[in-house]
């Protein structure tokens, strides 16, 4: 099989206008990557294995919690540290971290809207990877129009019983830890709350796993409660807080998922780069031809036109700043429509043999393809940004 080249990561490709410390954070995943994730990627994706051990492993290097605070055992990290780090990682298999990035949101929004006491209940847990969570918002009959979702969580005493179904959730029926979006008053965005669930609880089961074009190294399935008793201990904030939980922690997602598109396309430049040089066609490398370097040339410049877009959304997410959403939104757009763009370009470069299982770069065309529609749609990205420069 032919892996993707993870370690010749060009300084200025990859590293520029980083601090040491921040080129060390990349060291270390790409490692881990290379070693660790890139020679398995394949058989990941065609045996659908959850690999719950090698991301153990990523959390021993911080790689569990890297937005949450370290009293509860996250690593404390920015969110453009987050975004070197998941790129990085993503080269190795974009499937698995983007799964990490799902489980990291989860962790940091338990650990931003939390309780003390539910911050240490939790959190140290899911940043060792002892326990990973999954992120409960999307419904069968509300993607895009999140607001509308019907969930119910109705107050018993100091419970609530939830009714309703979750879809599409990655880690759905293999994880521990559920952050649930629900309804406990009316109608809209203020009528909803969030509570975190665990595996295990009464009421809370799950439907069959999804076959997926890609993201096949990570489970997704139907989340579904009847009648499930939750304590209202387990609710986030406070009533109808839900949905700005929800956004607040999808603009972090967003800069998470269009890092882990960074990394595929860089992995896919490489592979490229080298088939370029490799095959001979006409009897002279490929490489020689005019237009498919120039093509490559287009691939690099728009993989850093998107990696800088990238990372200072993660720069004014970290600093609070009042253009941070719609910052994360233009990056999120332009990084996966982009990216997927550069995977798709290097597959036509590989000709017939970029449609073979044994070449890495059909992989990374799969698992990124669906970036463009998770974490809220590219479509829903440009309402986003519209709204924003005509205040409608």
């Amino acid at each position: 099989v032919t892996s993707t080249p993870v370690g010749s990561f060009p300084g200025f490709l990859a590293s520029a206008g980083l601090t040491e410390e921040q080129k060390e954070f990349q060291k270390v995943a790409l490692d881990f990557a290379t070693k660790e994730m890139a020679p398995h990627m394949a058989e990941w994706d065609e045996k659908e294995i959850f690999p719950v051990e090698t991301m153990r492993k990523a959390a021993q290097l911080g790689f569990g919690g890297i937005y949450v605070r370290p009293d509860v055992g996250g690593s404390g990290l920015s969110r453009l540290d987050t975004s070197v780090i998941f790129e990085a990682l993503s080269t190795g298999c974009t499937s698995t971290t983007a799964y990490m990035s799902i489980h990291n949101m989860c962790a940091w929004m338990i650990d931003s809207f939390g309780n003390e006491e539910q911050r240490h209940k939790f959190c140290p847990s899911l940043c060792s990877m002892e326990k990973f969570a999954s992120y409960c918002l999307t419904e069968p009959g509300s993607g895009s129009d999140a607001a509308s979702l019907l969930t119910s969580a109705k107050r018993k005493g100091d419970t609530y019983i939830l009714n309703g179904s979750k879809a599409f959730i990655s880690g759905g029926g293999d994880t521990d830890i559920y952050v649930v979006m629900c309804r406990t008053g009316g109608p809209g965005p203020k009528g909803i709350s969030c509570v975190v669930l665990e595996k295990g609880t009464p009421g809370l089961s799950f439907g069959k796993k999804e076959k997926k074009v890609g993201w096949n190294s990570q489970p997704t399935r139907a989340v579904i409660f009847e009648d499930c008793v939750v304590p209202v201990e387990n609710r986030l904030g406070a009533e109808g807080q839900g949905f700005s939980i929800a956004m607040k922690g999808l603009n972090g997602g967003r800069i998470n998922i269009a890092s882990c598109s960074l990394g595929a396309a860089h992995a896919s430049v490489l592979l490229a780069q080298e088939h370029l040089t490799v095959r001979k066609q006409f009897g002279e490398p490929l490489a020689n031809n005019q237009y498919l370097q120039f093509r490559l040339a287009e691939m690099a410049t728009r993989l850093v036109a998107a990696r800088l877009m990238v990372r200072n959304a993660a720069r004014a997410l970290q600093e609070g700043r009042e253009d941070a959403a719609v910052l994360c939104s233009m990056a999120k757009l332009f990084a996966t429509d982009e990216c997927f763009a550069i995977c798709n370009q290097a597959l036509q470069m590989h000709g017939g043999y970029g449609y073979l299982k044994d070449y890495a770069v059909q992989q990374f065309v799969r698992d990124i393809r669906v970036h463009q529609i998770l974490e809220g749609t590219n479509e829903v990205m440009r309402m986003i940004v519209a709204r924003n420069l005509l205040q409608v």
